[in-house]
């Protein structure tokens, strides 16, 4: 069994408090925006079932949800546009998406753990851990707030543009999104940039 604390406990080591895990969700979707979410645990916390979003149903990923947001030190999310995606591309709209969440958190953190390989732009001490989500008891609490906040979002955007289904995909290119793509065209919700590529076969 995976110990959760095992990274937090070598930061704290090292004189750190105060460890926040950083963790962002919707890369991948063709559109949206990308959300991120900081959490900051009191040490050692054990919440049951705390692992990474992607491994968890959705009905168990909102009941962590809660708890998460009951026994956080701290919490924070924040977002990027699929705007500001087709501006900036996804890698550097993640990076600034997990840095505003850092930046809203309301306790400055002594060190962040972020998931993934690459930490652009931070600057308070953080270290990257490629798998994080499913090693660190904050950066998974932090993919479960991401990856939740960003379904609610797709499911509120549903209704605004119902004829895409995104309460169904949640932006994701499945069958019945590009069926909607080929039938109504993008809207402005839409990463155009992820979108090139597909046009460009259909031309």
């Amino acid at each position: 069994m995976t110990d959760m604390w095992e990274n937090e406990r070598r930061i704290a080591s090292l004189g750190y408090a105060a460890i926040c895990g950083c963790d962002e969700a919707g890369a991948g979707p063709l559109a949206g925006p990308v959300y991120a979410a900081a959490v900051i645990l009191p040490f050692g916390e054990f919440i049951d079932g705390l692992d990474d979003s992607k491994k968890l149903t959705e009905k168990k990923r909102e009941a962590l949800f809660s708890i998460i947001k009951d026994r956080a030190a701290a919490f924070a999310v924040s977002s990027v546009s699929a705007a500001e995606i087709d501006e900036m591309n996804i890698l550097n709209a993640r990076m600034l998406a997990m840095r505003r969440a850092v930046a809203l958190l309301p306790e400055k953190p002594g060190f962040v753990l972020i998931d993934g390989n690459c930490g652009r732009g931070f600057e308070l001490p953080h270290e990257c851990i490629v798998g994080g989500d499913g090693l660190s008891a904050n950066i998974a609490a932090a993919s479960i707030l991401a990856k939740v906040s960003r379904d609610e979002y797709m499911r509120r955007l549903n209704d605004e543009y119902p004829g895409y289904h995104f309460d169904r995909h949640k932006g994701y290119g499945t069958k019945l999104h590009y069926a909607a793509l080929d039938e109504l065209g993008p809207c402005p919700e839409h990463r155009m940039t992820f979108l090139r590529k597909y046009y460009e076969r259909r031309s």
